[in-house]
């Protein structure tokens, strides 16, 4: 897998084309997420965030029903999906932007596919849920396949790697062959390193400063560094709603180093600095 990362994603019934910085959007409908937690769990509330990302310019929002912050407890299945169907179906009435499920359920992942979503979204990259991949080849779903090390209770009790970026690569091919197996297209899966996922502060900037080695493995990446906790520990804030600006260094960093898919809370200023690095990456407007 050596090839030169696509410039196309598709999903069901759609596609992202890439010849720019695409932005994910971050919708979570749960009381407990670590930046976000019980702001957009009504129904209503949630429906008109997701209009508001639209309309900051997200290229695709992400809808999750179960936090993976760090410690974070698991959610049953019946729970997740009364959190995350209703969103789905009142969204897809009133936008036309592609929508993904975070997840690592297959069975949410199905219902959330005949709601309406288009992408999964899953952060055990097909590992968690052995039916995983199944359920994205036979809907036709994209995916995004994340690195991790365990589950959100349990992934920082051991963040010392041998290796990291090796065995990030490792891990994340690893996704891709278990994808590919199961008959799903090269040109359906992007990859995420996990950032803040079983990793520590020095790991999380030692990926960062790195990310283009993940070229070789011939997907998209995508990358999730909104108002994470590594940012907070760098600069001393706690508070996340403060992080902004150190999300937007990471992200410009990325873009230099041909990051195409970005997963954040801030839609809009996120996608400004993204697209001013591309611009002066790219030498031209864009």
């Amino acid at each position: 897998m050596t090839a030169a990362p696509l410039s196309r994603l598709v999903g069901r019934d759609c596609s992202l084309e890439l010849n720019r910085p695409r932005i994910m959007g971050v919708l979570n409908v749960t009381p407990d997420s670590f930046s976000d937690g019980g702001r957009f769990l009504a129904p209503e509330r949630a429906l008109c965030q997701g209009l508001a990302l639209q309309q900051a310019g997200a290229d695709l929002l992400d809808i999750g029903g179960e936090s993976t912050r760090p410690g974070a407890p698991a959610v049953s299945l019946d729970e997740e999906l009364s959190r995350v169907i209703p969103i789905i179906e009142m969204l897809r009435q009133q936008i036309d932007l592609p929508i993904s499920i975070d997840t690592s359920k297959a069975a949410v992942a199905r219902g959330a596919m005949a709601a309406g979503a288009n992408f999964i979204n899953d952060i055990s990259g097909l590992h968690f849920d052995p039916e995983m991949a199944t359920v994205a080849a036979e809907t036709g779903a994209g995916l995004f396949l994340m690195h991790t090390r365990g589950c959100p209770a349990e992934m920082q009790r051991d963040t010392e790697y041998r290796d990291l970026l090796t065995e990030v690569v490792a891990g994340l091919r690893q996704s891709i062959e278990l994808a590919c197996a199961a008959g799903i297209a090269l040109n359906r899966l992007a990859i995420d390193p996990g950032i803040g996922f079983g990793k520590s502060t020095v790991g999380c900037l030692q990926l960062l400063h790195r990310l283009d080695q993940l070229h070789p493995l011939g997907c998209p990446v995508l990358l999730g560094t909104s108002r994470k906790s590594f940012i907070g520990k760098v600069l001393q804030q706690d508070d996340p709603g403060e992080r902004l600006a150190g999300t937007l260094a990471t992200v410009a960093l990325a873009v230099a180093q041909g990051v195409q898919l970005f997963r954040v809370h801030d839609v809009k200023p996120v996608s400004d600095a993204a697209l001013l690095a591309w611009a002066i990456r790219e030498q031209q407007l864009p």
